[in-house]
């Protein structure tokens, strides 16, 4: 069925590296997840009044969550195909995020709502009516959220989205919630424990997490958390494709909403290669990057000189004395300036987060251990930190 919908709404389906067709996989996915979701709402709703049953109808506002959430998925695709204008040059794909908080915060109110109603019952319960008709309508929503998680699996491996990969996981959890309400329905007939009650209440802070989640990950967009992993390494590797780059480092990536994102790098080149030809190599890697992967980059050209004997033997110690006091600390941008007095070794030091070393102790560090040089050797360091989750490669 998946093959199906792809090929009757989806045009020039095989072409998922094309913008138009990645968009197109979206808003089915989206209208798919919108349609499901209101219709199990909207079953579930009534089979909860139907047998009164506070476990299922929550179940059922998870559901119109679900629906909800689909509809950000929706909206964004919606504004990131909008064209930038004067007053946002940028675009307006950032107001999803907004959107995106507003929806999550009433999530979040529904959530305690339901956990108010079910906590209620477990101390005073009504009693649940079972019904063979409910109880196969409740399997039958099971199988459309498996369906639906295989659905959007299917879909994000076909164009590499990791957000409708994350919606399928989403879904199979659903499952899980919804197996709860079953079995407080079969446990109606058998036991007067306040089962539905204590159903109701796993399902109500089944959807808490769900708002919390949502807050959690659009609060953090919004503050600018690092980029995806997986991205910036198609970056890099895509950069170092090209054999007259020696390295790269210093990259950051904007997100501006759904498939607009801005960066920069820094890509060291011999600086004894032609001006021209260096341009061309750093002109090509960046059409590459935004026709593989959309993001629109801005390379910055770094000279390296790697013929310099002595420059390249400070630079190995000094890297040696880095790693032996982390594996992650790296260097960039080495170049020396040599005197009649003493040598000036000139370079950038990238820190990771969780490093446990000050600016200053690496400076110390490095200065002490540099001292035994024959030529007085002075370091002139700027301390940077890395902006994605990739550690820094080739440098």
């Amino acid at each position: 069925m998946t093959q199906w919908l792809v090929q009757v709404f989806v045009r020039n389906w095989k072409k998922t590296e094309d913008e138009s067709v990645r968009a197109s996989y979206g808003t089915l996915s989206s209208i798919t997840g919108i349609v499901c979701n209101v219709f199990l709402f909207s079953l579930k709703f009534a089979i909860g009044i139907l047998v009164n049953s506070i476990a299922i109808t929550s179940d059922a506002f998870n559901n119109l969550s679900d629906c909800m959430s689909c509809l950000i998925t929706l909206f964004g695709y919606k504004l990131a195909a909008k064209p930038a204008d004067k007053d946002h040059p940028f675009g307006h794909g950032r107001t999803e995020y907004i959107v995106s908080f507003v929806i999550s915060i009433i999530i979040f109110v529904v959530g305690i709502e339901l956990f108010k109603t079910s906590f209620t019952k477990i101390f005073h319960p009504e009693t649940v009516t079972f019904s063979m008709p409910a109880f196969l309508l409740l399997l039958v929503s099971i199988g459309v959220k498996v369906w639906m998680s295989f659905f959007n699996r299917n879909l994000g491996r076909r164009i590499n989205n990791q957000a409708m990969i994350a919606t399928s996981q989403d879904s199979m959890n659903d499952v899980f919630a919804t197996f709860a309400t079953v079995a407080a329905l079969l446990a109606s007939r058998y036991t007067s424990l306040p089962v539905d009650g204590l159903a109701g209440v796993l399902v109500s802070l089944f959807i808490l997490y769900s708002g919390y989640g949502i807050i959690k990950d659009t609060v953090s967009t919004l503050l600018g958390h690092p980029a995806d992993k997986q991205l910036t390494t198609k970056i890099r590797n895509q950069i170092l494709s090209h054999p007259e780059v020696i390295g790269v480092h210093d990259m950051i990536i904007h997100d501006y909403g759904p498939g607009n994102q801005i960066g920069s790098a820094h890509v060291e080149v011999d600086s004894h290669m032609e001006f021209l030809k260096a341009h061309d190599v750093v002109d090509e890697a960046e059409r590459e990057i935004y026709e593989n992967l959309h993001v629109m980059m801005s390379l910055h050209l770094d000279p390296v000189d790697r013929t310099n004997g002595q420059a390249n033997a400070y630079r190995e110690e000094v890297n040696h004395i880095l790693r032996s006091m982390d594996p992650k600390l790296s260097e960039h941008d080495f170049r020396i300036v040599q005197g009649p007095t003493h040598t000036n070794l000139i370079f950038d030091v990238l820190i990771p987060y969780d490093c446990r070393y000050t600016s200053a102790e690496i400076k110390k560090k490095l200065d002490d251990e540099l001292a035994s040089q024959a030529t007085k050797v002075n370091t002139v360091i700027v301390f940077d930190h890395d902006y994605t989750e990739s550690p820094s490669e080739g440098d």
